[in-house]
């Protein structure tokens, strides 16, 4: 959604926007280009800042790359001396490199080792959790992140394999998954293995944890009349950013049985997307992976 990004989040020709998720930076060039800005680039993915680093080589000194976790946005930006910006985008989830790269182990189309981290200095794998977590413990992750109905099922099934050998491989643990899905579900156009891959993704980078924190941190360093524009890909991040940005619009979080309104909440954000904004019918045909984006804008007051 570049087009929708770029008409949403610049405020000014001039200033300063921080992009918390620069992965191939399609974005941070378009706003890079859109202006005359100086642009704060973080990633916790060393290969995309390298991507990003030669794409972004035209604009020179006008921006910064940081090896860092968009959570720690206010930090990054204390260490650089800016006190405050014009905008923030941060682009949830898994990038298309991260996805294309079979090394990395997030995609069960490709076979690869099971990996799955952002930020490959973290410890945790796909496969720790996979071969080492009790089988309650994976039934909790891949029906709490995954939303998978047939979480128990799965959770049973690497449970047993992983007795006789551990899972190493992406195709393996596909397998797996699919084997435990009704014959009507293998039908589907999704693949069975897609919302497993996604919970064990979000399990090992932490993804939901990190959400909260870095809409607050960004807020803290917004101009009044800041933008801040938020892109998810799946239920449960778009409704962390849509509760956080409404918590900040200063609605009354009070129980129903207070007579009257005691939790003072202050408005830091006004909403500017009511709906979430979604690709068009164009860019989906185009970019398949689009389907699920959804754009939230809010603006500092």
């Amino acid at each position: 959604m570049l087009k929708e990004v770029i008409e949403s989040l610049l405020v000014g020709r001039t200033g300063v926007y921080v992009d918390g998720t620069v992965g191939g930076a399609g974005h941070a060039y378009a706003i890079l280009k859109e202006t005359e800005a100086f642009l704060v680039g973080i990633d916790c993915d060393e290969e995309a800042l390298q991507f990003a680093e030669k794409r972004l080589a035209e604009f020179g000194s006008r921006k910064v790359l940081i090896k860092a976790n968009f959570a720690d946005l206010g930090k990054i930006l204390k260490d650089l001396n800016i006190a405050k910006v014009d905008g923030v985008l941060l682009d949830l989830g898994v990038s298309s490199h991260q996805l294309d790269a079979a090394e990395r182990g997030f995609s069960f189309s490709q076979q690869a080792p099971l990996d799955m981290r952002m930020n490959r200095s973290l410890k945790l794998s796909a496969y720790d959790i996979v071969n080492s977590f009790a089988q309650n413990e994976l039934e909790k992750i891949i029906r709490f992140y995954g939303e998978e109905k047939m979480a128990a099922r799965i959770a049973r099934a690497i449970s047993e394999k992983r007795k006789l050998s551990p899972i190493a491989t992406t195709k393996e643990l596909a397998a797996i998954v699919a084997s435990c899905m009704p014959a009507k579900l293998k039908r589907q156009k999704i693949h069975p293995a897609t919302r497993t891959f996604q919970a064990i993704r979000i399990a090992v980078n932490h993804e939901l944890d990190n959400i909260k924190p870095a809409i607050d941190a960004a807020v803290d360093v917004l101009k009044p009349g800041g933008r801040l524009c938020v892109i998810s890909f799946h239920s449960l991040e778009d409704r962390i950013v849509k509760n956080e940005i409404r918590s900040l619009g200063g609605v009354c979080v009070c129980p129903p049985d207070v007579p009257i309104c005691v939790c003072q909440k202050e408005a830091k954000l006004r909403n500017l997307s009511r709906k979430a904004i979604v690709p068009s019918a164009e860019e989906i045909e185009a970019n398949p992976r689009a389907r699920s984006a959804k754009l939230r804008v809010a603006g500092r007051i």
